[in-house]
Order: structure tokens, then sequence, then C-alpha cells
């Protein structure tokens, strides 16, 4: 990849598109994504964007063609009502969260499912294409959809700003932040109502196949590297903005590669090498760490000597 194509992402119009909207879509799913891994709902986000699907499905019915803004608002709508329904199925039933997340999952992308093939048999022309929200189609992304990326990834992130301290305290202990006076559960629902937005960013990026490992991959890899959260905020954005733009170099200079499957395979290299070699967590270095540990207590033995055992008194002649 040569530095002149390199820079043809700040001249071409198309290539200048894709890599601007997966940079907004890496950025606000690694910022909103670390805040679901620190909570332990990384399976979130995989509910939060198969329930957009339906959303989608239901646009087009609803507004006859294929504009981005009404496509983006009703898969965005629908997983809200996902997120609504899953948290109202925690506070009144017994159900476990990974139980109740896979119960919506399972129901709203079966819905959107069956929802695709009942429009794509019918009369409407305008209705190829539609498939491509399942795994993304960046090519298609132009100007407006960037505009319309960069006002609701400025919506999560300014929103993320504005209530840090709450949702720092409610991630980490949500218990001691009610006794603080804060609503927790409010606190929460934004925070889901935040990720819903990350996922409407990615849908044509990504798709809703694929808007998950957005979330939790940036966040898991930038976790290896630091234990304080503004860093792994940042850290976060940055993974997520550096698998956006370099997969759609990658995609870009060889035929017949999807932008976004690339990304995502761009940020599983960034978090299996995070998980290797991060110097806090990565596995090789707690290898080292530990093998450097056991040299330590040989070389230790040996210059004291084996253990001094005590005679018995018998042996010394005792009565």
């Amino acid at each position: 990849m040569s530095l002149e194509f390199f820079l043809s992402a700040f001249t071409d119009y198309t290539l200048r598109n894709v890599a601007l909207g997966s940079a907004l879509l890496g950025i606000t799913g690694g910022v909103i994504g670390a805040f679901a891994v620190l909570r332990r709902q990384s399976l979130l986000g995989d509910a939060l964007a198969h329930a957009a699907l339906p959303g989608i499905g239901l646009a087009f019915l609803v507004s006859g063609g294929k504009a981005p803004l009404w496509l983006l608002l009703g898969g965005g709508l629908s997983a809200w009502l996902a997120a609504l329904a899953m948290l109202g199925v925690l506070r009144y039933t017994r159900l476990s969260e990974d139980a109740a997340l896979g119960t919506m999952l399972a129901s709203f992308f079966g819905f959107g499912i069956a929802l695709l093939t009942f429009i794509q048999n019918g009369s409407n022309a305008s209705q190829s294409g539609l498939d491509k929200f399942l795994f993304g189609q960046a090519a298609t992304i132009v100007a407006a959809d960037v505009r319309l990326m960069a006002v609701l990834a400025a919506l999560a992130l300014g929103t993320v700003t504005l209530l840090f301290k709450e949702f720092k305290l409610v991630s980490f202990d949500p218990a001691y932040a009610a006794t603080l006076g804060f609503r927790s559960p409010l606190v929460g629902a934004l925070l889901t109502s935040l990720a819903v937005v990350a996922v409407m960013i990615g849908l044509q990026s990504v798709g809703v196949v694929l808007m998950a490992a957005m979330l939790v991959a940036p966040a898991v890899a930038a976790r290896q590297w630091t234990d304080h959260l503004g860093k792994l905020l940042l850290l976060s954005a940055a993974f997520g903005a550096a698998s956006g733009v370099t997969g759609a170099l990658v995609s870009a200079a060889a035929a017949n590669l999807p932008t976004g499957p690339v990304v995502i395979v761009v940020i599983s290299v960034i978090m299996i090498l995070s998980l290797l070699f991060a110097p806090l967590r990565g596995l090789l270095w707690e290898r080292v760490a530990s093998a450097r540990r056991d040299r330590g207590l040989r070389d230790g033995r040996l210059r004291d000597g084996p253990p001094q055992t005590q005679t018995p008194d018998r042996a010394r002649g005792a009565p």
C-alpha cells in the first residue's frame, strides 16, 4: 500500500466517506462498548444489533424507499424497544441476564428475517439491496450519511462527557451509586440507549451481524493495556478508529474485499495481539513474569541452602 494510495483517502470521494464513516463507528463503538464490557454486558451489542433488523424492514414498508435516515431511525427504534423489553424481563422475571439477552436477540432477529423475506418476495422494485444490512455495505456511504453518523456520534460522545462521573460510578459499583442518590437503573438505561445509537451508526458499515464486534473488541483490546478508565476509553476509541480506517483502505486496495468484514478482521487482530503482548495483562508477559518469579524462588533456596529441620529431643539424648 503506497503513500499515494494512503493519501487518496483524503481526496477520493468514495474512499473518504467510507473511511470517515468507519472511523466514526470505531470511535463511538469503542467508547460506548467499553462501558458495556465493564458492566459485563458484552452480549448487549449483539442483541441490540440483531434487534435492529425488523425496524429496518418496517421503516422500508412505511416509507416505501431506502432513505438511510428512515432506515436508521427504524432500526434504532426497534433496537431500543428490544432493550426496554430486556430490562422489563430482567425486572419482572427470574431469568438471568444472558437468557434475557438471548431471548430478545432470537425473537427480534427471527422477526426481521421473516420480514425481509416477505419484502423480497413483494412487488416493490426498490427492495433490492435491503439484505445488505445483514453484513453492511460501506461502499454505498455518501457524504450525507457521514454527516448523519457524525451527528449521532456527537450525541453519544457528548452524553458520555457530560455524565462521565455517573457512568463511571454505575459501571463499577451500582450499589454505592444508589446510596449516593444516583438512580442506577435510569443511568443504566441511558447507557443502553447510547449503545443503540452506536448500533445505528454501524448498520451501513458492518451490518447487524457484525456490529457486536465493534462494541466489544476495541474495549477488550484496550483493557489489556491500562487499568485507568479515562485511558481505557481513549485507547478503545483509538483502536476502533484505526481498525475502521485500515479496513477501509485494505478493502479499497484489493478487489472483492467487503469493507465491513475486513474492519472486523483488523480489530480482531488488534485484540489478539493485545491479549498476547500487552504489558499489563498479556498472556506472554504473564508467562515471562511467572518464569522470573519461579527462577527467583529457586535462586533464593540455593543461596539459603536446604531448610533446617528441628532435631527431636530424643535424638539429642534427652530423657
